[in-house]
């Protein structure tokens, strides 16, 4: 199901349970669109994510590590500034819509009492977050800004009056009503369209909810019954992940007869499932949404760098003609006598061709000595670009190499791996930095991803250029084995073993292709050699490493267990 009105009532029992009385203890915002504070209650500590993101949007209790970027943004600021220190009062559903309302008392710097309340719209791509002021009902900050530009009904800006989303004329499933059971009747036990019918009248029924309550209400004896023990499931909920045959997986908040088949896997909380059905989908998305940037820039750098190949070639190719003014310098020189004053062309022997006749052309205002030394001048020119040319395709090409190996780390880069990215751009100068007046504060790479081999050996895997210095220089042993693909973007790993056995080192190169450019291809070729034997010259950009000594085997990439 989605996280319709019905899920929304039990998410919200399930935080009041959890999370009133708590004080925050930190406000958080690791990425664009969502919010995390930390709690403190029962003695306990807390994340409560509040997410507007349109794909995925949700409140929920969250144990999944997150990474702050290293510059907090305004939202971020002023969500601090309010919420540290306050207290959560209640957690309330608006009737059974996707509306959570979050009540909190705080002191504000002059020390009286302050009530806030944050509106959560879980709405899709008008999912939203607002921190308002009461009894003012003013706005504080969103999440989200909307003007009047976006929409001409509700303005979600600082400082403007906060309005509920235009309410649906449905009914509250909670309040008392029988409309239900004269749906039953009027439908006569069509399940399709007593389902549609439900979702028309009642608040918060997404599709697979009101196909259960139909399925529910078509079955029963006692209607009233029937309806009411529905509604008190959400009260007391068994949460459940369906997997069917095909893979594909659907959440509940207790086990429904109409999703039944295929796997099933219960959870303690609706929360907890939710971090299990969650985490890879919003992972990847979070790495697209932190990456935007990033994949911008170095496509960007990546399509200037190959413009400037082609142009430098075709400095090349003109340079590769510097015999043809060469000789025609040299026939000019041994047939001075003959240029005269104003000659646009001359016809002499070519004496590096059986003296046949050649035309040479010259410029009518200059003197028989200026037009020779025009074309030595240009011969002299033109083999001198040659290396300097040269030298330009090999820095021009690494820059190539270099952005081409960052877009093989952005597709296998979590969250974490992207802000190390950027940083690391912004070290090269590729991306402004922001308040360049300040004092920078340094950021830490994110750890290596870990895994181990059959037989219990550590395995450490680099997933950006960060990571793989700090991996290849400061973490691993001189001794132990390192790996990395061969002639193609890749991770550096490094086995934490100075004996592995001949299998380790062959799970371990499965392990170094599956994390390159080559991961899917039947046979990658790894090197892999001890850490020793690697050198880093001076100047390099980061990931950057050369070596010698290697022994090379052919593996399939395969991921390990971490």
């Amino acid at each position: 199901m989605t996280f319709d009105g019905f899920f929304t009532h039990s998410m919200v029992k399930e935080l009041n349970d959890t999370l009133t009385s708590g004080k925050v203890m930190r406000v958080n915002q690791p990425y664009p669109a969502e919010m995390i504070m930390v709690v403190r209650a029962h003695r306990h500590n807390y994340s409560l994510l509040v997410s507007a993101n349109p794909t995925y949007p949700r409140i929920q209790i969250t144990n999944i590590p997150y990474q702050n970027p290293a510059v907090p943004s305004n939202f971020a600021m002023t969500m601090r500034k309010y919420l540290e220190g306050a207290i959560i009062e209640s957690i309330e559903q608006i009737s059974n819509d996707r509306i959570v309302k979050i009540n909190f008392t705080n002191r504000d710097e002059l020390g009286d009492n302050q009530k806030l309340v944050i509106y959560v719209e879980i709405m899709a791509r008008h999912s939203n977050l607002s921190l308002v002021s009461e009894p003012s009902g003013k706005i504080i900050d969103t999440i989200k800004h909307v003007g009047s530009d976006q929409n001409r009904v509700r303005i979600l800006l600082p400082g403007a009056p906060f309005v509920m989303p235009p309410k649906q004329e449905r009914t509250d499933p909670y309040l008392p009503n029988q409309k239900y059971s004269d749906l039953v009747k009027q439908d006569q036990g069509d399940l399709n369209k007593l389902t549609r019918d439900l979702q028309q009248t009642y608040q918060g029924l997404a599709f697979d909810t009101a196909k259960e309550l139909a399925t529910e209400l078509v079955n029963a004896d006692n209607l009233p019954a029937a309806y009411e023990g529905f509604l008190n499931k959400f009260n007391n909920p068994d949460p459940v992940i369906y997997t069917n045959e095909k893979g594909q997986t659907k959440f509940a908040p207790f086990p429904f007869d109409g999703i039944s088949d295929g796997k099933n896997q219960h959870f303690a909380t609706l929360s907890e499932m939710l971090d299990a059905f969650y985490n890879q989908k919003v992972e990847n998305d979070r790495t697209k949404e932190l990456a935007g940037q990033v994949l911008k820039v170095v496509k960007n750098e990546l399509k200037k760098d190959r413009r400037k190949v082609k142009k430098l070639h075709h400095q090349l190719e003109e340079a590769a003609d510097a015999d043809y003014y060469r000789i025609r310098g040299e026939i000019l020189t041994t047939y001075m006598g003959k240029l005269k004053p104003g000659m646009t062309e001359i016809e002499l022997p070519n004496f590096y061709d059986d003296n046949k006749p050649l035309k040479i052309k010259l410029s009518p205002e200059l003197s028989a000595s200026r037009n020779t030394q025009k074309y030595f001048t240009k011969y002299d020119k033109l083999k001198a670009s040659v290396a300097y040319v040269n030298e330009q395709l090999k820095i021009t090409q690494d820059e190539i190499d270099y952005f081409e190996n960052i877009l093989s780390q952005i597709d296998i880069a979590s969250p974490a791996d992207v802000q190390d990215i950027k940083v690391e751009l912004q070290e090269q100068g590729y991306i402004k930095q922001r308040n360049r007046g300040k004092k920078k504060r340094k950021v830490r790479a994110s750890k290596p991803e870990q895994f181990h081999t059959s037989d219990g050996t550590l395995v450490l895997v680099g997933k950006n250029n960060l990571q793989n210095d700090r991996l290849s220089f400061k973490t691993a042993n001189k001794n132990e084995i390192w790996l990395h693909v061969k002639d193609m973007p890749g991770s550096h790993v490094v086995i934490r073993s100075t004996d592995p056995s001949e299998q380790t080192i062959l799970e371990a190169a499965q392990l170094a292709a599956y994390f390159s450019k080559g991961r899917n291809s039947d046979h990658v070729p790894v090197d892999y050699l001890r850490v020793k034997q690697l050198h880093k010259p001076n100047g390099a950009k980061p990931g950057f490493v050369i070596f010698r000594g290697q022994t090379t085997i052919n593996v399939t990439p395969q991921k390990l267990n971490h």
